[in-house]
């Protein structure tokens, strides 16, 4: 099996995580790499969900090299080539569609934890819907992994990760606005995929 180093970039640690390195996977990384590899906290918490999302493709039996480009890529949106609306999510999916990336890794990256919620508050939600919102068990997968890894990469508990980002926010912020929905959302997304990891491997 190949594997990806992790051992490049301004802001890496050796690491023996190994991550499924198919084409979306490979194509994935370098982007990321390019956009918001110098970019602190950022990279440390991308590189954290892409090795958290490449543990569970196999347990949740999806597509691991889709789940972990996605899984690469779904915060590019906060690099300054990529800003448009100021809306990371979605400037990341309009970057990946100009570049050509198929059209469900887009999708992905658009509403990766919850970000509907926040869009309808932003007045974004005619432009999020240019993307499929497929709401799978892969795209739970990748909300999955990016509320449980912290901004500094290392592994958290969902609830503590959310209040972190409220906090880190702020009380006005569009997070914050959108808790009532947002917040329930985000915790139904736990409860099916930990249900999911607790059932007996098929014999």
């Amino acid at each position: 099996m190949t594997v990806i180093s992790l051992v490049r970039g301004p802001h890496e640690r050796a690491s023996s995580v190994a991550l499924p390195a198919g084409p979306l996977t490979v194509a994935a990384r370098q982007v990321a790499a390019s956009l918001i590899g110098d970019m602190g906290n950022r990279w440390l918490h991308t590189r954290g969900v892409a090795a958290r999302a490449a543990e569970l493709a196999g347990p949740l039996g999806v597509d691991g090299d889709l789940l972990t480009a996605a899984a690469w890529l779904h915060d590019i949106g906060y690099a300054e080539p990529t800003v448009v609306t100021g809306f990371h999510p979605l400037d990341g999916a309009d970057h990946l569609t100009r570049h050509g990336w198929p059209v469900r890794v887009a999708g992905l990256v658009a509403y990766h934890s919850g970000a509907r919620f926040v869009a309808a508050a932003r007045g974004l939600s005619e432009l999020l819907a240019a993307y499929p919102d497929e709401r799978t068990v892969l795209a739970d997968a990748l909300t999955y992994a990016d509320q449980t890894v912290g901004p500094s990469g290392l592994r958290v508990d969902p609830a503590a990760r959310y209040a972190e980002v409220l906090h880190r926010h702020g009380p006005c912020s569009w997070n914050a606005l959108v808790d009532a929905d947002r917040g329930p959302y985000l915790r139904a997304v736990t409860g099916r995929i930990e249900h999911l990891l607790a059932l007996p491997a098929a014999a």
